[in-house]
């Protein structure tokens, strides 16, 4: 007998569906009577509601997960089958949601008609109780709460008193504006979050379940007794507080007044729970993690740490930067990620209320593990047009007097050897308030692309779109705008529409060629940095490894080196505008090399193939050798010159203002300065008689100006 052929999994959650719509049907016959049935009929189709629901988004998460290559045998029209099951799993659910508020809305009315009854009752238990003065019968009447509360129906636990810890104001048709204090009585609780809930007036609408809190009368005569007596706490009484939540109620026992917790709750709200009460920032914005880490964290993910040289495990020797006799440079240094990443733009980002003022829009990216940041961070700032305020857009390749800080185009390396390694994107803005001047960063959306699949193939080189991710790296399942999920609950064109209008980022990955291999593999084996400044860093690398490697006397000497471009180098990754000084001043210097002097930069391992030729061929790739030789050392000879004419003298001069993040007077003030310097530079052919001149003056001399401490620079290998 041959054995049974299993059943295709789209085959068998069509079924699935079928039977589920038929179970949906019967209830909804059903329920039509519930006007007529006893209380315990309509509690028990309730139930039902809740678990036909549950199984309905089962199935639904099964049907998501499912993929054309799991069939076993090929199917017709997958896509729109696929589509047309979720359609009518969305179709199921809604119903069940709108059958179980109907249950709901039917009995509020008798919920609250009883409400008074039952308060008077608990009060004259109360009372009974108190004039017994037994422990054991305290517990047993607790205990009895507690059975009440187990016992409560579905009904009358939709409909609790809450109250509101700041000001609300609408954000769009159907919400509900309310004040700090505010009692508000639940109708409706919502899984995404927004609750339907009723004033003191009556007037219905949905607001947000974080700016709530659970409230009785107990705990406001218990706080008016406490401001009587002065504030004084060690008089309170244990106080049982009813926690809702959308699962269901729950008991927990607190040891201090509900009141008092209300109180430390509304004394902690930080600046962004203030921006976000008054609803100047969507709920999903927060202070930014990267932001944070790059101003606490000292230097430990900046670039300049990143590019200088780490040891061995045994702090004897450099671990990343070693010398190649034949090449007479540094060795390059392959690394298990190398590639060019390309950021496009970002759409639907929300806008922030007219409360604060924009002063930079920009994204930070960095390598990690999902867990811990295991890179520099890199910041590209974007650009944006009034008319289309939600896109932010970046430059793709920046050349000319364009700034670094647009560029795009970044480069990826990293050799870590983690199987969860990607690359975390985190959108940001800086801020200023308009009514205190208090400045800020915020985070306004972050997403975590994994460069490496489950089998550990890397992913492919193409262009992805990305949806944005609410709140914090460390939170899961956080929106950045939950109005939007809001506007989507209904048809699956609804659906399909609030999908476009999910905040997302657009970049693309790219593989590299072997000139930018080449250029690449000379790098740090872990930075993040901008493409239009490699060049620069390579140069840099390469002075490091003639200073440490070539020309040290003794390779255990660690004594101070004198060597001012080693020393003030690093400064420059931390003041993108004197970066962009020494790109433009080097992008003059060599239109006026020769070309076979420009390319020896990118062509380092181009004759060192010497073994696989002939005896003739050897000769004259010899000569080749020798003349390359000779164009890198005056190549690197003219770099020296340029920074020594062009950058030390901006970092050390007095009318350069000291850098500030995204402040527009000092950003404007230091590019004039700096542009009036160069200038003058080009018409005086140097900047030799702008440094003589009396009218330039500059900071006090420095010896660490001049030093380079390499083993104070240098990084420990953690391993």
């Amino acid at each position: 007998m041959l054995a049974r052929r299993p059943r295709d999994p789209l085959q068998a959650l069509r079924r699935r569906g079928q039977e589920l719509k038929l179970q949906v049907d019967s209830l909804v016959t059903e329920s039509q009577l519930t006007g007529a049935l006893e209380p315990s009929k309509r509690r028990d189709i309730y139930q039902r509601c809740i678990q036909l629901k549950q199984a309905v988004d089962e199935n639904k998460n099964a049907l998501q997960k499912l993929n054309k290559a799991d069939e076993a045998a090929p199917v017709g029209n997958y896509e729109q089958r696929k589509e047309e099951e979720h359609s009518l799993l969305e179709k199921l659910a809604c119903q069940l949601q709108e059958l179980a508020v109907g249950i709901s809305k039917k009995d509020t009315l008798k919920v609250e008609a009883h409400s008074d009854k039952e308060e008077d009752d608990t009060t004259e238990e109360d009372e009974e109780e108190e004039t017994e003065e037994t422990g054991g019968e305290e517990e047993e009447s607790e205990g009895d709460e507690e059975g009440k509360q187990e016992q409560a129906s579905p009904e009358e636990a939709e409909t609790v008193t809450y109250i509101a810890l700041g000001d609300f104001a609408a954000q769009q048709a159907g919400d509900l504006t309310f004040k700090k204090g505010d009692i508000l009585r639940i109708v409706e609780k919502k899984p995404d979050g927004w609750w339907l809930a009723k004033d003191a007036e009556g007037v219905e609408g949905l607001i947000p379940r974080t700016y709530l809190e659970p409230y009785n009368k107990e705990d406001k005569l218990e706080s008016s007794e406490d401001s009587e007596e002065g504030g004084e706490e060690d008089g309170e009484e244990d106080v049982e507080v009813v926690d809702e939540t959308a699962d269901g109620a729950q008991v927990k026992q607190r040891t201090d007044s509900h009141w008092s917790a209300v109180r430390k709750a509304i004394s902690e709200i930080n600046t962004v729970d203030v921006l976000a009460t008054m609803g100047a920032i969507p709920a999903g914005f927060r202070p930014s993690t990267l932001s944070q880490l790059l101003d606490e964290a000292g230097n430990q993910f900046r670039a300049s740490y990143f590019l200088q040289p780490e040891l061995t495990t045994s702090q004897l020797a450099f671990r990343d930067l070693m010398w190649d006799a034949k090449a007479g440079t540094i060795m390059s240094r392959p690394s298990r990620v190398s590639l060019i990443l390309t950021l496009w733009s970002c759409k639907m980002i929300p806008l922030p209320g007219t409360s604060i003022q924009v002063l930079s829009r920009h994204i930070r990216l960095c390598l990690s593990d999902g867990s811990k940041v295991l890179s520099n961070i890199h910041t590209v700032r974007a650009v944006w047009q009034p008319k289309k305020p939600k896109t932010w857009t970046f430059s793709p390749q920046v050349t000319g007097i364009l700034p670094c800080l647009l560029d795009g185009d970044c480069f990826i390396r990293s050799n870590s050897s983690t199987p969860d390694l990607g690359i975390l994107f985190e959108l940001g803005i800086s801020y200023i308030r308009n009514s205190t001047g208090e400045r800020g960063e915020l985070s306004c959306g972050w997403v975590f692309l994994k460069l490496f699949d489950a089998s550990g193939v890397p992913i492919p080189a193409k262009t992805y779109e990305l949806f944005l991710n609410g709140g914090t790296p460390y939170e899961k399942g956080v929106e950045v705008d939950p109005s939007v999920s809001r506007r989507a609950q209904g048809s699956v064109f609804r659906q399909m529409i609030s999908v476009r209008r999910q905040p997302q980022l657009l970049v693309k990955l790219r593989s590299l060629n072997r000139r930018s291999r080449a250029m690449l593999s000379l790098l740090p084996e872990t930075l993040v940095g901008s493409m239009c400044s490699a060049h620069l860093l390579i140069f840099y690398r390469q002075i490091l490894g003639d200073v440490l490697l070539r020309d040290r006397t003794s390779l255990q000497s660690a004594d101070l080196i004198s060597h001012p471009v080693l020393a003030t180098f690093p400064l420059l990754l931390e003041q993108p505008d004197v970066m962009d000084a020494l790109r433009s001043s080097w992008a003059e210097k060599e239109s006026t090399l020769k070309r076979a002097e420009k390319d020896q930069g990118v062509t380092s391992g181009r004759f060192c193939k010497a073994h696989c030729l002939s005896h003739r061929e050897l000769l004259s790739s010899r000569k080749k050798q020798h003349r390359w030789q000779r164009d890198k050392e005056l190549l690197k000879a003219e770099f020296l010159l340029v920074y020594h004419d062009c950058v030390l003298p901006l970092l050390h001069s007095t009318l350069l203002p000291p850098f500030r993040w995204a402040e527009e007077e000092t950003e404007a003030a230091r590019w004039k300065a700096i542009a009036d310097f160069l200038k003058q530079s080009r018409e005086n052919e140097g900047s030799l008689k702008a440094l003589l001149s009396p009218d330039g003056v500059h900071k006090p001399f420095d010896l660490s100006e001049q030093t380079y401490d390499f083993l104070g620079e240098i990084r420990k290998n953690s391993g």
